[in-house]
């Protein structure tokens, strides 16, 4: 418990200790003020029960139930039944009820039931004893009203929270749901791209390993590399998974982005042995993080879904940017790739492109091959 809990606490006890003593003042502590003023003061003191109520409400009920019979016998001080009982009774229910109103919002179907039975029992031994016999009939009625108006806001006040607690707890799923695609796209496309070199590299090894050890060493030295790289990028994933920033910062390590592209391009041609024409234009201005991360696992994918299933030795990646929009064009003249029935690479780039609310496209190139298009809108521009 820290130290505003435990303050709350020492102030909800100091409040229950103290409301007897309110309740004592204000029901014999003038004899001239008249009956309703004290009534009143019977029923503001309940709000010294405030911080019992918040956390106790069954308990603050019982106590605020106890006040108008005490009240109302201290009022009647030995003389027949009158006015003043009548009005410290019924006025000084209505902070009962409101406790009342409140446990039923909280509480469990158990625990109101049984605060609404003492109710009806404690306010009809009240009402019996303390007002006189040709009022007992209204003053049953009115004491049945209240007491139904404050059940009926509590169910409310209880079903609104009820559905506000389910849409915090779907708000919280999605998110974790959202949270564990990004990373599930983020190790796809990066150990994807990898595992396609190593593949390669590690056939050509096979292929020449007898007859040509230079190349066949190359090539396993090609697979350490990229065996390296890949490592360290899951292990830094894996560090900024498990460290927890309190002010939600950006992960630790910078996120990979345009400016990324000519060293991708330079280990795919080195390691898969695609060279990757790299063509840019536009302003070449930085871009937000997430359009940055975008663009780069796009032409990613793309690259590796070249070296998978292009079956080609050179491929071509256009990036054009514009104050309105970022453009990327990836093709190819193999023969590989298809848009009728994409992968998880297709689906991945075409979720993250739909994310920032851009157009994403994948097929067959109008002179043959395949290609990749995706655009993205920049920030202020018109969509």
């Amino acid at each position: 418990m820290n130290a505003t809990s435990r303050s709350h606490s020492v102030a909800a006890w100091c409040g229950l200790a103290l409301y007897p003593l309110a309740v004592a003042l204000a029901t014999v502590g003038s004899s001239r003020t008249t009956p309703a003023v004290r009534a009143l003061g019977v029923t503001l003191s309940a709000v010294l029960l405030l911080g019992v109520v918040r956390r106790i409400p069954f308990l603050g009920l019982v106590v605020v139930l106890l006040a108008p019979p005490v009240a109302a016998a201290a009022q009647q001080s030995g003389r027949p039944f009158g006015e003043d009982g009548r009005a410290v009774t019924l006025l000084a229910f209505l902070a009962a009820d409101i406790v009342l109103g409140r446990l039923v919002a909280v509480r469990g179907r158990r625990q109101w039931i049984s605060g609404i039975v003492l109710s009806v029992i404690v306010q009809a031994l009240a009402i019996g004893l303390f007002v006189a016999p040709e009022n007992m009939i209204g003053s049953g009625v009115v004491a049945v009203l209240a007491l139904l108006v404050a059940c009926m806001v509590g169910l409310l006040a209880g079903e609104r929270r009820a559905h506000a607690d389910a849409l915090r707890t779907r708000a919280v799923s999605e998110a974790v749901t959202a949270e564990r695609l990004r990373i599930a796209r983020e190790l796809h496309d990066m150990v994807s791209h990898s595992i396609g070199v190593i593949a390669i590299q590690s056939g050509v090894a096979a292929r020449v390993v007898e007859s040509r050890p230079r190349e066949a060493r190359e090539a396993l030295s090609a697979i350490e590399d990229t065996s390296r790289e890949t490592l360290a990028g899951l292990r830094r994933t894996l560090v900024a998974l498990r460290t927890t920033d309190p002010d939600g910062a950006a992960p630790l390590v910078p996120a990979a982005g345009l400016g990324d592209l000519d060293a991708l391009a330079a280990a795919t041609g080195r390691d898969a042995g695609v060279r990757v024409d790299l063509v840019r234009a536009g302003p070449g201005r930085t871009l937000p993080p997430d359009i940055e991360l975008a663009a780069y696992r796009i032409v990613q994918e793309s690259l590796t879904n070249v070296v998978k299933h292009a079956g080609v030795d050179v491929c071509r990646v256009a990036v054009r940017q514009s104050d309105d929009a970022l453009v990327l064009e990836i093709t190819d003249a193999g023969t590989g790739g298809s848009a009728t029935v994409p992968g998880m690479g297709i689906t991945g780039m075409r979720e993250r492109v739909s994310l920032l609310h851009g157009e994403f496209g994948a097929g067959p190139g109008p002179e043959g091959g395949f290609r990749v298009t995706a655009r993205i809108p920049l920030p202020g521009a018109d969509r």
